[in-house]
């Protein structure tokens, strides 16, 4: 069983299961991560995904003006 990378704690999923692209939620700390590999499992922090659309869009809204 795969556990969080944030908390250490074991995620209750199917490894044999998953896909690319899907999200898993950790029960404990709440963080969400998208399985971005299956062999092995590799998951990727949600949040981390969101904050460098962020940057990108204000990086280009400066480049606008």
């Amino acid at each position: 069983m795969p556990s969080c990378p944030e908390c250490d704690n074991v995620l209750d999923v199917a490894e044999d299961e998953m896909e690319e692209g899907d999200v898993v939620a950790c029960e404990e700390c709440g963080s969400e991560f998208e399985v971005v590999g299956v062999e092995p499992l590799e998951l990727a922090r949600m949040d981390d995904e969101l904050e460098e659309d962020d940057d990108l869009l204000e990086e280009d809204e400066e480049e606008e003006e």
